[in-house]
């Protein structure tokens, strides 16, 4: 194609010079990528993904199957972006890619945001239709939101003649819009995922507005989550090409894109010829004939189209051949198109040109539509699929429902916005309507040209993918009949276009394969997104530092004032262990470990989660929700309590206390305290709305300190010296109220986690590092230590204590774990009916055991396979896995727990640990490995 000397939308007063493939190429302001490509001259952007065929651009909208490639270099770079969406900037940097992107190394310095917004009505498609419904919202004090693929408002109003000089009603209409106050119109913006409850996932373009050098000030993208009350899909029509022998050479181009190249970009060839079913192509013979370009002709299939259009093209001297098609093409040396095979009764010839506009046809935009499930029906008389029905609060309009002349889509417009209105109570208000224009002829149904030679390995059905006819006919020679099937199969609809020009022809060619018509075939359906979403617009300003919120307790300046080394847990930042000069971290980890097992050690454990549960039917809420019992608590007592799935899998653990008759304190692990509250708040909503309950996350608003080891009862006396802390005064897992000395009144629970005698105290936050000074002073006596999650780990896996996400995983019961006794028998929770399942009770399940190295120096390393027999023949039978894996001052002896496969059965036998190439015989025992009568934890 060559640049025109006059017409087209670009600015010829500002020259852009960018970069292709390393190249330095010139356009103007208003150019696409592609439009700046074809008007340089590079007609081939790049070669196909399998088979290496050149490729040219061969649309100008979301039809374009060739033309994507990289943006950008290095770490500013994004692959597969569809050239006809590039908007020309100055040092835009792009290489042809086609089908295959590349992933930079480094993170990208670019800005992308994210927004929310709610509205009445939602329009998606600035189209004429799409104007004429946002007009009526407009007109009627509706709250509008106008989302438009393109830069600017119009859709394929710009693509035809006049659009050098915008239509009057179009530019009054934009202005009317862009003023109106409850209006926001979306430009270069992409509907890209259609949602439930008549939500949208929109994605805007905004780097190119950017001033040149202000890279960072201005987001890339901007992906918008909408809430409308309803929704009017003004999405347009994509034009279908044909199917013939060759059809993928550079030089093949729809014909509404070369008129939009034509009319926008002041693009031509310097000799056209258009192959077309309908009467819509015969315009882009006429616009070029207009524009002083040679025509070749027109090639119609129809014996004798008689509508206003092929007859003047007739008048204009344009040679219309009837009855014919294109039966495949010929090309240069270097792959580009050179003529066009046209095929008649009395024969085929070669017919010169440079560019082949192809027209099959019209289909719906419906992607968005087809996301939620909406059904299509196909249309004999348009030939095409249009929407069976429109899904509920939504309402599809113009050429996405079938009406394919500009006045009958502005009308149709504005009809289906004054109903979405109407359905809201809003009043609304009349639009300014087209009318209709005159019919067209029918269109021939064509949709494929047999191959003159009866190769079809070079007639691409989706040239994206290199799929063929041939590939679709070995599809049907395999037994394949359905059009889901097939795609599957030849991979045609799967690219980053997803094959929308692709699908009613891979439809029609199936239908011919199999003998059946089309109607029973029908077409693929359509997935998210409409258009590739970069995952940085995904994040937004979630990357780097900010990917994800590091929280921190209160006390945790006092941790780093300690030296501690810290580790994220549940986005906690939390102390891993804290090393004295020279101190590794294993001999720190044993050092915290002897200090608790021999003394007093001291814990920030502020981070696990805490729910405040309170309300007349509180306990019989948790009881539903925990596999024990929680309502014969009696206030000042807390019970240990395990929570599953519906399908009895494990979900959640912790400590139930109950402060009061009607409210509870309750624990959770800290990585599942928003998850609990979630599970919580989703049962009482949606299943028991008849509870009086109310629950409230108090994680934030409480520090809690544990006190853990045999010397712990003497710091809890020195903390608060009026509280009776003997056994009979205190029991294990009672639960006391105490003000200890310069702090606020605090919560003592008397709980472990470590097997040793253990308190834990609880202030207000703000009292945080108070409470950890002042049990560091009480306990300063008894030589006090911190300790860590290494040393915790250590400690709990001595004591045959789970965590949940280390030994469990989606498919771990409570019995697995060794605590199938708790659950009630009578009463009902959630999850019980799963349990009882044959799948549930299988003696061959992965259970819960320890484990003694043979060799009581070795250390197992953690995730190890378990294996019987470590030198039989890979693949292994593996019997399950390591899950803890310590070294032990209390058992002086390397130790850990596995789920094994029917491990309880399994107890006293040898098996081995297998990781690395490495393998560690172990003997498997109970998993309670100290102190298993409880005897130091009830003090």
């Amino acid at each position: 194609m060559k640049r025109l000397a006059h017409g087209g939308r670009i600015d010829r007063s500002r020259p852009i010079g960018f970069r292709w493939d390393d190249r330095g190429l010139t356009g103007f302001a208003g150019d696409t990528l592609a439009s700046a490509l074809l008007a340089a001259g590079e007609a081939i952007i790049g070669r196909s993904v399998i088979l290496g065929r050149p490729r040219g651009i061969m649309a100008a909208g979301l039809e374009e199957a060739h033309g994507f490639a990289q943006i950008g270099d290095g770490a500013e770079s994004e692959p597969l972006v569809r050239m006809s969406a590039v908007e020309l900037v100055a040092g835009l940097a792009a290489s042809s890619r086609i089908t295959k992107g590349r992933l930079p190394n480094e993170p990208d310095p670019a800005r992308f945001d994210h927004r929310y917004a709610h509205c009445d009505l939602l329009v998606v498609g600035g189209g004429p239709a799409g104007v004429a419904a946002a007009l009526v919202g407009a007109r009627s004090s509706a709250r509008v939101i106008l989302a438009e693929l393109e830069p600017e408002l119009g859709g394929s109003v710009l693509r035809e003649r006049d659009s050098n000089t915008v239509p009057a009603w179009l530019a009054d209409a934009a202005r009317e819009l862009t003023g109106a106050p409850d209006v926001r119109v979306l430009t270069a913006t992409t509907a890209t995922v259609a949602l439930d409850q008549n939500g949208m996932v929109l994605t805007e373009r905004l780097g190119s507005r950017r001033p040149a050098g202000e890279r960072g000030l201005i987001p890339e993208k901007r992906l918008w989550h909408v809430r409308a009350k309803a929704i009017v899909l003004a999405t347009g029509a994509l034009e279908r090409p044909i199917v013939f022998q060759d059809n993928d050479r550079p030089g093949i181009m729809l014909a509404t894109a070369a008129r939009a190249y034509l009319h926008r970009f002041a693009l031509a060839p310097e000799r056209g010829l258009v192959f077309t079913t309908n009467d819509d192509g015969y315009r882009t013979a006429l616009d070029w004939n207009a524009a002083g370009v040679p025509v070749a002709g027109v090639i119609d299939p129809r014996p004798n189209p008689t509508g206003r259009l092929p007859q003047l093209a007739r008048d204009a001297g344009i040679q219309v051949i009837t009855a014919a098609v294109v039966a495949g093409t010929t090309a240069e040396t270097d792959g580009r198109l050179r003529a066009a095979v046209v095929r008649t009764d009395a024969g085929a010839e070669e017919v010169s040109c440079d560019l082949l506009a192809v027209s099959g046809g019209f289909d719906p935009s419906l992607n968005l539509h087809q996301q939620r499930g909406g059904k299509t029906r196909w249309d004999e008389h348009l030939l095409c699929a249009v929407p069976e029905r429109a899904l509920p609060g939504q309402w599809i309009a113009g050429a996405a429902a079938g009406r394919f002349t500009l006045g009958g889509c502005r009308a149709d417009g504005a009809a289906a916005a004054r109903s979405a209105l109407a359905s809201l109570g809003l009043v609304p208000a009349g639009a300014a309507e087209g009318e209709e224009d005159d019919p067209d002829d029918a269109a021939a149904a064509l949709f494929a040209v047999p191959a003159p030679d009866g190769d079809e390995s070079r007639s691409f059905v989706d040239p994206h993918r290199d799929a063929t006819v041939a590939g679709v006919e070995r599809a049907i020679g395999s037994g394949i009949r359905h059009v889901e099937h097939v795609k599957r199969y030849t991979l045609i609809g799967t690219g980053v276009e997803q094959g929308r020009g692709a699908k009613v022809n891979a439809g029609a060619v199936t239908a011919r394969g199999v003998g059946r018509p089309l109607t029973d075939i029908g077409t693929s359906s359509a997935r998210p997104p409409v258009e590739p979403i970069v995952f940085h617009a995904l994040s937004g300003l979630a990357k780097g530092p900010l990917f994800e919120p590091v929280r921190t307790t209160a006390i945790h300046p006092a941790h780093e004032a300690a030296g501690a080394v810290f580790e994220a847990v549940g986005q906690w930042l939390r102390p891993r262990y804290y090393p004295l000069p020279g101190e590794s971290m294993a001999d720190a980890t044993l050092r915290e470990c002897r200090a608790v097992r021999q003394g007093v050690g001291m814990m920030d454990v502020s981070t696990l989660g805490k729910i405040d549960v309170q309300g007349p039917d509180a306990a019989r809420f948790l009881d539903r929700l925990y596999i024990n019992t929680m309502a014969t608590l009696e206030p000042g007592k807390g019970r240990y309590g395990v929570m599953c799935r519906q399908d009895g899998t494990v979900f959640d653990d912790g400590v139930v206390m109950r402060l009061t008759t009607d409210r509870f304190f309750v624990t959770t692990t800290t990585g599942n305290a928003a998850a609990v509250l979630d599970w919580m708040e989703e049962w009482l909503q949606t299943e028991w709305d008849d509870l009086r309950v109310w629950v409230t996350s108090v994680t934030e608003q409480w520090s809690t300190v544990a006190i853990a080891g045999r010397g712990s009862r003497d710091v809890i006396q020195r903390l608060a010296p009026g509280l009776d802390v003997t056994n009979s005064g205190f029991p294990f897992l009672g639960v006391r109220n105490a003000t200890p000395a310069g702090l606020p009144p605090a919560m003592i629970a008397r709980v472990s986690f470590s097997g040793e005698l253990a308190y834990e105290i609880s202030v207000p936050r703000p009292h945080g590092i108070s409470l950890w000074e002042a049990v560091a002073d009480a306990g300063s006596g008894q030589g006090v230590v911190p300790y860590g999650m290494e040393a915790l780990h250590v400690l709990r896996a001595e004591k045959g204590y789970f965590i949940v996400g280390q030994e469990t995983d989606g498919s771990t019961t409570p019995t697995d774990l060794g605590l199938g006794r708790m659950a009630s028998k009578t009463k009902d929770f959630i999850g019980k009916r799963s349990l009882g399942r044959t799948a549930m009770v299988r003696p061959d399940r992965l259970q819960l055991v320890g484990f003694r190295p043979v060799d009581p120096d070795a250390l197992a390393v953690e995730g190890a396979a378990v294996v019987a027999d470590p030198n039989q023949p890979e693949p292994m039978t593996v019997l399950g896995h390591v899950t803890a894996s310590h070294r032990s001052v209390a058992l002086g002896a390397t130790f850990g727990l596995a789920m094994v496969a029917g491990g309880l059965g399994r107890r006293g036998a040898t098996v081995h640990a297998r990781a690395d190439g490495r393998t560690v015989p172990i003997t498997l025992c109970d998993p309670v490995h100290y102190d298993p009568d409880g005897a130091r934890r009830d003090g």
